[in-house]
């Protein structure tokens, strides 16, 4: 995650993190890395027992369904969502980042069906240009659609103070 030590650098002392469907936390790991107050909540228990043994030991982690959660308003610095999708949380994702604030999320665009791999269903499939729509009232420091080695959508964007 080439953009986290940037967006690190922009946050100055701004350091509450939360890694949305974080998996196994690769990322979170790198995040505390890098001193960041790492918060992080997949669905699945045996990804967060893994994550909790490695680096994270002292960060705040949870289990919960990420299509019902309540994320509280302007509590987030940097927000980073990888490898997911779930429209209906986009709203409550942008409140949940405090002004000034950071939201780095990649994932799967259509052109994935191409590869044979990932997701099938178009629910998890980000059209042409959504991800950046979704974004496109932030400062956006990067924005990127590629076919491969995966067919991905990035933006990483700054929420207006």
């Amino acid at each position: 995650m080439r953009w986290l030590p940037i967006v690190r650098k922009q946050v100055g002392d701004r350091r509450d993190l939360l890694d949305l469907a974080m998996g196994a936390g690769r990322h979170a790991k790198l995040a505390a890395e890098l001193g960041f107050r790492v918060f992080g909540v997949d669905r699945d228990l045996s990804r967060v027992r893994r994550a909790k043994t490695g680096l994270l030991r002292h960060a705040a982690l949870w289990v919960d369904d990420l299509e019902v959660m309540q994320l509280p308003p302007q509590r987030f610095d940097l927000i980073i969502c990888t490898n997911y999708l779930q429209r209906t949380i986009w709203p409550a994702l942008r409140a949940a980042v405090r002004p000034g604030g950071f939201v780095i999320y990649e994932t799967f665009t259509v052109g994935q069906l191409l590869h044979g791999t990932g997701p099938r269903s178009p629910d998890f499939l980000l059209q042409p240009l959504e991800l950046h729509g979704v974004f496109a009232d932030w400062e956006l420091y990067h924005n990127e659609e590629r076919a491969k080695p995966a067919a991905v959508a990035q933006v990483v964007a700054r929420k207006p103070e």
